[in-house]
């Protein structure tokens, strides 16, 4: 047994001499056989370590007897140990969560905690493969798609969990070899908590009828899924760089370059820009995935709600995705003007736009024109973007955006507020401020882009 987890810590490359884990220990089967497991890996490997058990208040004398038992093993085995008590049921009352989710969070920060206390470096958790072979089943019924099919991953950041390559059977059957006896939470046996009905009814049923060897086998598919995973991350990343724009406000999703992605990456292009606006994976489902990408068929204006206070916004440009309270900050809508179309009205804001392609040059005040010959792309009116630069000059300098803000001493706070005309990241017209000589209208010009822009004499300027 000892040498089957010292292969898998290896494998995974765990731990190393100079860290410090920190070790959840409820007095359970699985955390004790992990407590004892490390601690005779211990002198071989040298890392230090300490137990951490959490009381969570909820079993009254049992939870106190389960206590009792960790620091008596802990102090059997020579292992530092940290009690900590929190009234789960009431933490959960006030962040309005369950019981489970409060008591997984509380664990986490007590974990924390005593890292910083112990200079920790590692946090090893008891998860073995029937563990995950109930969160396949939960994620797969819950629509989480892929990755929650991969179950639960063998190093997530600072966790380990040593114990992923045994089942329950093993671990209990090592203890009785070892004599060692570990506390018994009899709420596992309960229906009422969904992972409890898989483990008690679920999972012995295909054990029994199916293969009794069904939860390994599940974790071999498992860890086929997390290889395949890890590669349509890389191909996302790449697509993502392309298609996808960052601000403080939340993140613009390209139409043009979004309809580029493979069928097949695209709902987990949609859910990386779902996680990285709110922070995390928890709850984002495949519904909230599909509504999102189903956004790009509705017309511009139309919203959708998502879990964690986000918002789904379709604009000209694609679709927006933000914490709702920072998408009403400043209008992240990018109009995009088809040269074919001819022309075109919008409104952004307070301010009234038209385009329109013409045959010849006809000069009004309070209108642009712009040698549409020389256009690459079609026309964008938005706000500043990364990469954006402009020529400053007939003989091809050029600049970027930001720089020539800083030159002309444009406010920090108003940069995000100007209207921008570009040709991809080519600025054509700072609005309000100036023209692209390149995009200048020549005599032998065939086609003149005309953009006139109206809100007030700031924009109807010489500028």
């Amino acid at each position: 047994m000892k040498d089957k987890v010292r292969n898998y810590m290896d494998k995974w490359q765990m731990l190393q001499s100079e860290d410090c884990v920190i070790v959840g220990v409820s007095g359970g089967a699985d955390s004790i056989c992990l407590l004892l497991l490390l601690s005779q890996l211990q002198k071989a490997i040298g890392f230090r370590m300490v137990a951490v058990h959490v009381n969570h208040g909820l079993r009254g004398l049992d939870a106190d007897a389960d206590e009792a038992y960790v620091k008596k093993f802990c102090k059997e085995l020579g292992v530092v140990c940290e009690s900590y008590y929190a009234d789960v049921e009431l933490i959960s009352k006030k962040r309005k969560q369950s019981t489970e989710e409060a008591g997984r969070e509380v664990r986490r920060e007590f974990y924390e905690k005593t890292m910083r206390k112990y200079h920790g470096t590692k946090i090893a958790l008891a998860h073995h493969q029937n563990d995950s072979a109930e969160t396949f089943f939960i994620n797969l019924a819950r629509g989480t798609g892929l990755r929650g099919l991969g179950g639960i991953a063998p190093v997530n950041g600072n966790v380990i969990r040593p114990l992923l390559c045994l089942t329950r059977e093993e671990i209990e059957a090592f203890l009785k070899q070892e004599g060692i006896s570990f506390c018994t939470d009899n709420t596992n046996q309960s229906d009422e908590y969904t992972r409890n009905r898989i483990r008690n009814h679920t999972i012995p049923y295909l054990q029994e009828q199916v293969n009794k060897k069904v939860v390994e086998h599940m974790n071999e598919t498992m860890e086929q899924i997390r290889q395949v995973q890890a590669f349509l991350d890389e191909q996302v990343q790449m697509y993502w760089d392309k298609s996808v724009s960052a601000s403080e406000r939340g993140y613009l999703i390209s139409e043009e370059d979004f309809l580029q992605i493979p069928e097949a990456l695209k709902p987990l292009f949609i859910r990386k820009v779902l996680v990285a606006v709110c922070g995390r994976e928890k709850d984002l489902e495949s519904v909230h995935v599909r509504q999102l990408q189903e956004l790009f068929q509705k017309q511009v204006g139309r919203k959708i709600d998502l879990p964690y206070q986000m918002e789904g916004r379709r604009v000209y440009q694609g679709i927006v995705v933000c914490v709702r309270e920072n998408c009403s900050k400043q209008p992240l809508d990018e109009f995009v003007f088809h040269i074919h179309d001819k022309e075109a009205n919008l409104q952004i804001g307070e301010k009234q736009i038209f385009c329109r392609v013409i045959d010849e040059y006809v000069e009004k005040s309070h209108t642009k024109q712009f040698n549409c010959d020389i256009i690459k792309n079609n026309i964008s009116i938005r706000t500043r973007r990364q990469g954006d630069y402009i020529t400053i000059h007939e003989d091809g300098r050029t600049q970027k955006l930001k720089s020539y803000f800083i030159n002309e001493k444009i406010p920090q706070e108003e940069r995000d507020e100007i209207l921008l005309v570009a040709d991809g990241s080519h600025v054509m017209w700072i609005v309000g401020y100036r023209t692209n000589p390149v995009y200048e209208v020549k005599t032998n010009t065939k086609r003149v882009l005309e953009i006139q822009i109206d809100e007030g004499e700031h924009y109807g300027r010489e500028n």
